[in-house]
């Protein structure tokens, strides 16, 4: 796959702020774009001429940034070919690019899987497994069992449901996506909360759609800006509960007072993880019409992929009809598995939010003596911190963070045209032990930025 060079120039945003020679802040930019996942593997660079004039820069600087990518081993070169994208020393390691065994991942906010539950689950749905051998297993509105399972849930949150208002996906991701094909068309206008959720902008983007942001700051959001951009937009899509990447919980008064003119997705993957508050109403309680995606990814096991749709029965037949584009239909095991999760409780687990409540405290207290010039949110709930730096530098320190024996989420990721440089996503899904070490590294790389050592190169002693 060739990526043109103005793609690569929106992708880097302003490049050319911060310390050190040129080449070098192009180089770890384009190397955080490569850890980030958002320059694929394989695919091919534009030419150092073409690159370097859309970016209004020297061929010099541009080949010497190739030239240290290729030293690290993120780009390879063959004589009149572009310059491809790869992972430095073992191509096949499963471990995320820069990173060896020891490195502490807090580019992913997943927590463990609960083993013993996720056995029995599992058990539970091998034995009802056969009453489904004598039907064909495409059901793309998803199985009995589950359906009725996620409508009983949304009945206990005081939300009256039916099994028709359900339609099971592959994870709450795939539910978007099937929403986007089904509702949207290219140009459309779509508003979404500012820092937000960055495979849903991807989502939006890929349906040609325009991305219309509106603020989520350390007080909130802002009713009067959302349903101002409301009566503009087609399409809203909104995270109340424990926003990621902010930890923020939309309060009941916001709810009940929002009223938006289009129609509204409402992701709530993270409903079961209140750890400081009661769990929150549904969205749809105070907006009828609102459209709510769901799944067990975050409140028990990222490798469980089912997600689904609540939404009225003539929209889940529309999105019905899209699916067969990609998918014919879920997994009955995994179906099965997870309504007996939802039955017997478990996506809201008492130890399991305990153990989140002390490794959140842990990991405040850990970067408040580590970098005290970091200012963090006091999420109630969800898996994640949003730590604000004094300086714009969540690029840079993404890029050199491997160096330092860990990997983070810059801010950008979660933005629109490279906003949040101040600002890195830390999830506090790791145990204690994991989250001091991390901190520890993260603050190596924030030193080594401040002497404008960012980084190429020798790593830094794992601690």
């Amino acid at each position: 796959m060739k990526i043109s060079s103005h793609a690569v120039a929106r992708m880097l945003g302003d490049w050319r702020e911060g310390p050190g020679p040129a080449h070098q802040r192009l180089s770890d930019k384009l190397r955080l774009l490569i850890l980030d996942g958002r320059i694929s593997l394989g695919a091919a660079l534009p030419s150092e001429r073409d690159l370097a004039a859309v970016l209004s820069s020297s061929r010099t600087t541009v080949g010497t940034a190739f030239r240290t990518l290729v030293e690290q081993g993120y780009l390879a070169t063959r004589s009149r070919t572009r310059a491809t994208v790869r992972l430095p020393g073992d191509t096949g390691s499963e471990r995320p690019v820069g990173t060896d065994a020891e490195t502490v991942d807090l580019s992913f906010a997943a927590p463990a899987a609960p083993v013993e539950v996720l056995h029995a689950a599992f058990a539970a749905a091998l034995e009802g497994l056969p009453r489904h051998f004598e039907r064909h297993g495409y059901d793309r509105f998803g199985t009995a069992e589950l359906r009725e399972a996620v409508a009983h849930w949304y009945q206990r949150r005081g939300l009256p449901t039916r099994p028709d208002h359900i339609l099971i996906t592959n994870g709450a991701q795939h539910a978007l996506a099937l929403l986007a094909r089904t509702l949207l068309s290219p140009r459309d206008g779509v508003l979404i909360d500012h820092p937000t959720y960055p495979h849903a902008m991807t989502t939006f983007v890929q349906a040609r759609a325009r991305l219309l942001p509106v603020a989520v700051t350390s007080c909130g959001w802002d009713t009067e800006q959302l349903q101002a951009a409301g009566r503009v937009a087609d399409l809203a899509y909104l995270i109340p509960d424990f926003h990621n990447p902010t930890g923020l919980c939309m309060p009941a008064g916001v709810r009940r007072r929002l009223r938006l003119a289009c129609p509204v997705v409402v992701d709530e993957t993270m409903a079961d993880l209140a750890l400081d508050v009661p769990s929150p109403e549904p969205f749809a309680l105070h907006m009828p019409t609102a459209i709510s995606i769901g799944s067990v990814s975050k409140s028990v096991w990222g490798g469980l992929r089912i997600g689904w749709i609540r939404a009225f029965p003539p929209l889940l037949e529309r999105v019905e009809k899209t699916r067969p584009a990609t998918d014919l239909g879920t997994p009955v095991v995994e179906q099965l598995a997870t309504a007996v999760l939802l039955n017997e409780q478990r996506t809201r687990r008492p130890d399991t939010l305990q153990q989140l409540r002390t490794q959140r405290d842990f990991l405040r207290r850990a970067l408040s003596e580590q970098l005290p010039d970091v200012h963090v949110l006091q999420p109630s709930g969800g898996v994640t911190l949003w730590a604000t730096f004094p300086r714009p530098i969540s690029s840079r320190l993404a890029a050199v963070a491997p160096d330092h024996g860990v990997t983070i989420a810059a801010g950008p990721r979660f933005g629109v045209g490279g906003a949040f440089e101040r600002n890195i996503r830390l999830p506090y899904t790791l145990p204690p032990s994991q989250l001091a070490s991390a901190v520890r590294r993260l603050a190596r790389a924030e030193q080594a930025l401040s002497h404008g050592a960012t980084g190429t190169h020798a790593p830094a002693p794992i601690a």
